[in-house]
């Protein structure tokens, strides 16, 4: 096979280009996330090859599992799991490598023998090589001891494996489905993409996924495009936030981060000189703020798109040392890929002659591209939390999200914590929420410092603090739109009891009244200042959908007959003009329209 017989260069030239491209910093920041007390990764991103090893999904996986299953029903039959404890290596003898012998066979790692006879007190070669295999499949460090983390693992209560199990099969069944010959699988709770070739991976990556307050979703769809070096659009509220403050305060952020300023919301609005503006009094819904592509973009050296009612893609990432750590719960649900050039080579697959060294090429040249994916590989960004393993033993994964036992299969999960408006953990379809999944992403970056750090351990709860603003102000391009913002200590997606609460009242969202406000009294406003009051009225009236004034009856002139054509003038004199009732008094003022 082709990638296979260039798998050993691909990783060459990976290095290669790593050092030629310019050096990816992020904007250092007081207020980022800290790592430092976030344990190193135990995964590595690599190409696999040539090493013939199977996927985490697969066209049988729950066929497999299902298997496995009935032998966890029966350990529970049995009375469980034998509890171990304290540390032990290979040479160790007691008591407790008696139960660790016969743990690791009830779940497939021993045969039999390892717990009979002179062996079964006694962590040999085989012993180790069992614990290696299991603290791979749990995804901690492999040490090949009997250390903490490994006895916590090995004493989860068989019938809570039994469960994860079953919760997984009917996803497995789902995710399965018209896998075709390549496929890109990402499993959010095992922070990990695999690239699936001829039904052996390719290449595995270490991914950043989303925290529990902003939840990744999973998608079952092909891929569809490739961005080179493309270019990020600066959200309103980051905008109004960050970047206008510090250009205010003499700072070159602009040029510091490679921005250009249009007039304007479309991509054909004219290019302008920020400092003709006079950026105290202008409004930021107005301009539009483009990062160009560089070292310091956000989204890097490229991105992958693909449909999704959800509105996440695959990107790059400026901010490499995250990859780094072991729980990689930091974005607001769209995927990091670590070496993003080996993953882009895989999914384009020779096609118009890109090969590695024309993808590090187009890196280094910052030159913008979109290729459309010819023969595009399926994708699933899944949920699983258990699968088969090579050997009949089960890899296991922590529930994030909170998702098993919620029947969760695809869709959108909830913010830990929370339910939708049908007491589910869990949506199919987008619903209200704000800002949108750039605007979260940047928030994600800390280019501006507008993360609060807390010394968390873990990236999944670094960002889930009191105070920290995950949500922009509305602008008048949200009229009409339920706007809902985190309340009380758990910043989220959705505020379930604002949207309930003006569902039930029919009244205009906050959005709007807040945004009146703003036109009211928002300095240097187009709408207001230089404006006539039929034109703030007439604006007020659009946003807000309240029907205009009533309009008065005029008032009729007399009408007077011409007495030349009436000889007789006996009716030469003015008709009845007198108003009646209805037409001097306005109509009815009617209710503002339900929203």
């Amino acid at each position: 096979m082709r990638l296979n017989r260039f798998a050993s260069k691909l990783l060459l030239l990976t290095s290669v280009a790593s050092l030629v491209l310019p050096t990816l910093v992020v904007q250092a920041s007081a207020n980022s996330v800290d790592i430092s007390a976030n344990p190193p990764a135990v995964t590595v991103t690599e190409v696999v090859a040539n090493q013939n090893q199977i996927p985490m999904l697969a066209p049988t996986s729950d066929y497999a599992l299902k298997a496995i299953e009935q032998r966890y029903a029966d350990v529970v039959a049995r009375g469980g799991f034998p509890k171990v404890n304290g540390s032990a290596s290979k040479g160790s003898t007691g008591e407790n490598i008696v139960r660790l012998n016969k743990r690791l066979y009830m779940d497939g790692y021993l045969r039999v023998e390892a717990t009979q006879g002179v062996y079964a007190n006694i962590f040999t070669s085989a012993t180790q090589d069992g614990v290696t295999r299991f603290q791979r499949n749990m995804g901690i460090a492999v040490t090949g001891k009997l250390d903490s983390a490994t006895i916590a693992e090995l004493n989860v209560p068989a019938d809570v494996r039994l469960a994860t199990i079953r919760a997984n099969i009917p996803r497995l069944e789902v995710y399965e489905k018209d896998l075709g010959d390549r496929y890109l699988v990402v499993n959010i709770p095992a922070q990990q993409i695999e690239s699936v070739s001829n039904g052996r991976v390719f290449s595995r990556h270490n991914a950043i996924v989303g925290r529990p307050e902003r939840p990744s979703p999973v998608v079952m769809t092909p891929l569809k495009l490739v961005r080179f070096n493309p270019y990020w659009n600066a959200p309103d509220s980051i905008v109004e936030r960050d970047i206008i403050p510090k250009m205010v305060s003499g700072t070159q952020v602009l040029t510091d981060m490679n921005i250009k300023v249009f007039e304007g919301k479309g991509a054909n609005g004219p290019e302008i000189n920020p400092s003709t503006v006079n950026w105290k009094h202008a409004v930021p819904d107005n301009y539009l703020f483009r990062q160009e592509p560089g070292p310091k973009n956000a989204m890097a050296t490229a991105k992958i798109e693909f449909n999704s009612p959800f509105g996440i893609y695959l990107h790059d990432t400026p901010d490499k040392d995250y990859f780094n750590t072991s729980n990689r719960f930091y974005s607001s649900g769209c995927i990091r890929v670590q070496k993003m050039s080996l993953l882009v080579q895989w999914v384009l697959n020779g096609q118009d002659g890109f090969d590695e060294a024309k993808i590090a090429s187009m890196a280094k040249s910052l030159e913008r591209l979109d290729e459309t994916i010819v023969n595009p590989a399926q994708l699933r960004v899944v949920y699983m939390t258990a699968w088969p393993v090579a050997g009949g033993t089960v890899a296991f994964r922590k529930d994030v999200y909170q998702m098993d036992g919620s029947g969760f299969v695809v869709g959108q999960p909830m913010p830990v914590g929370e339910m939708s408006p049908d007491g589910q953990r869990f949506v199919l379809k987008p619903l209200p929420r704000q800002p949108s999944v750039e605007d979260a992403e940047a928030e994600g970056f800390h280019f501006f410092g507008s993360g609060k750090s807390s010394g968390a351990k873990s990236g999944a709860f670094a960002a889930n603090q009191p105070g920290r603003k995950f949500f922009g102000g509305g602008t008048a391009q949200n009229a009409g739109v339920v706007v809902v913002a985190p309340s009380g200590k758990s910043p989220g997606l959705f505020d379930w009891a604002s949207y309930r609460k003006q569902q039930a009242a029919g009244s205009q969202p906050d959005v709007i009244k807040a945004e009146v406000k703003k036109l009211k009294k928002k300095p240097g406003s187009p709408t207001v200042q230089g404006a006539s009051a039929t034109d703030n009225s007439a604006a007020l009236e659009k946003l807000i959908k309240i029907p205009p004034k009533a309009k008065v009856a005029k008032v009729k002139k007399p009408v007077v007959v011409d007495c030349k054509t009436d000889p007789s003038g006996k009716d030469c004199k003015p008709a009845d003009v007198t108003p009646t009732a209805a037409d001097a008094a306005p109509p009815a003022p009617t209710e503002p329209p339900k929203t």
